[in-house]
């Protein structure tokens, strides 16, 4: 087998293709640099009561900063997304993973507004904003036939950190400390993104065509999107965006505490979180295959009708094995829809407007997964128990899920139109 220098160096010397083995060989590599890049916010996660135990007990607090984590990196990737789009992706990325190990050292100081700022500016912002939402933008250019299922194994990345990394970031809690912790890992995603960054992340090929105008692959009068004008289109999509992620931060967010609450084994939390995490990482890989056949908005609505049956789980079930059963289920259900989200703007717009509307997807999303976090912890700190933020989540699932319909209602009027015109 040649080292894995020769093989750079052939890379690099052959022509860029859409849908390569080089392209999956740079997803890959992105992949591995997200998963280090958001495994960050976990360990916030993890040491949830430890850190709240030095902030006067108060749950909201050290969700507050994930919270902050989760809208940072949503934000930062609107000016990021159009600086890697200037400069280049490998760069921005660099940059991003310095900022993530600064931001877990700042945020280890013991201060409350050290963890806000560390979480919210370093880690979110300039972080995690400069390595999401470039790299998404940056795969899709890789990709054609395939970009369903390229997006679906990118945004694997979060699950990756999160089913791989709680049980270690447990013991490592428990054996050193939640601000030794987040140094430590500090030092990891310096170590690890930066040279993955510099390795790979070569230009992508030039666009061949422009991307199809609608979900279903049939075109739409440039004019019109959906029937629709872009911007009301875009609006519909985007808060549908943000209703779903409400609730799907909510069970990431709260699951290890809501374990401990119900008296299961310090281990049982962590362990809840990979089921979770796994499920959704291997069961991503099949609704990217979906998006690829039957389109972003189609799949956007199984997986949300999912997601809301998932979550009714969480209200009704107390004991060890069901929990382990819903947070399966719900891996399963919510994993396909961050991709089909993104796979939906690259069909219904142009390609040459994915360095902003995509970013600005994911703002939306992040804003929704923030909201959540944030909500569930804001809801149990006023009644004690878990149940009114899940119910409260479903309440947000089933007006994303209206939304959807609308926006499938108006496809399918739309290619009505077009068959018979």
């Amino acid at each position: 087998m040649p080292p894995a220098s020769s093989t750079l160096q052939r890379l690099i010397k052959i022509p860029s293709q859409v849908d390569s083995r080089e392209g999956w060989i740079i997803t890959v590599a992105a992949l591995t640099a997200l998963s280090v890049a958001l495994g960050a916010p976990y360990v916030a996660i993890v040491a949830l009561k430890a850190i709240a135990a030095d902030f006067g007990g108060y749950r909201s607090t050290p969700s507050a900063a994930t919270s902050l984590a989760m809208l940072g990196t949503g934000v930062g990737g609107l000016g990021m997304g159009w600086l890697a789009e200037r400069v280049g992706v490998r760069w921005v990325v660099v940059f991003g993973a310095v900022m993530v190990a600064a931001g877990l050292a700042l945020s280890s100081g013991g201060e409350a507004w050290q963890l806000y700022v560390g979480h919210g500016l370093l880690i979110g912002l300039l972080g995690n904003g400069s390595i999401n939402a470039p790299l998404y933008v940056y795969i899709t250019r890789w990709f054609e036939a395939r970009r369903g299922a390229a997006l679906a194994l990118l945004s694997g990345g979060q699950y990756v950190a999160g089913a791989t990394l709680p049980p270690l970031f447990e013991r490592a809690v428990a054996a050193y400390g939640w601000r030794q912790t987040m140094l430590g890992y500090g030092v990891v995603v310096a170590s690890v993104v930066v040279p993955l960054a510099l390795m790979f992340l070569r230009p992508p090929p030039a666009a061949a065509t422009p991307a199809p105008a609608a979900a279903g692959g049939t075109r739409a009068a440039p004019h019109k999107v959906l029937g629709l004008s872009p911007a009301s289109a875009f609006a519909l999509l985007a808060g549908a965006s943000f209703l779903c992620c409400v609730p799907m931060a909510m069970p990431s967010s709260h699951l290890i505490a809501l374990c401990s609450d119900l008296g299961l084994a310090p281990a049982r939390g962590p362990a809840l979180l990979t089921v979770l995490l796994v499920c959704a990482f291997l069961s991503r890989q099949f609704w990217g295959w979906m998006s690829d056949r039957v389109g972003g908005l189609t799949t956007l609505l199984a997986g949300t009708l999912a997601q809301a049956t998932a979550i009714v789980g969480f209200i009704v079930t107390q004991d060890e094995i069901g929990l382990f059963a819903v947070a399966a289920a719900f891996g399963l259900g919510f994993s396909g829809l961050i991709p089909a989200y993104i796979l939906t703007v690259r069909q219904l717009f142009p390609a040459r407007e994915a360095s902003w509307r995509i970013p600005m997807l994911l703002l939306t999303g992040m804003s929704g997964m923030a909201a959540g976090s944030w909500l569930a912890g804001r809801l149990y700190d006023s009644f004690g128990f878990y149940a009114p933020a899940f119910a409260t989540g479903l309440a947000f699932n089933l007006v994303n899920a209206s939304l959807i319909v609308t926006l499938l209602t108006f496809y399918r009027q739309t290619r009505h139109r077009v068959a018979f015109s």
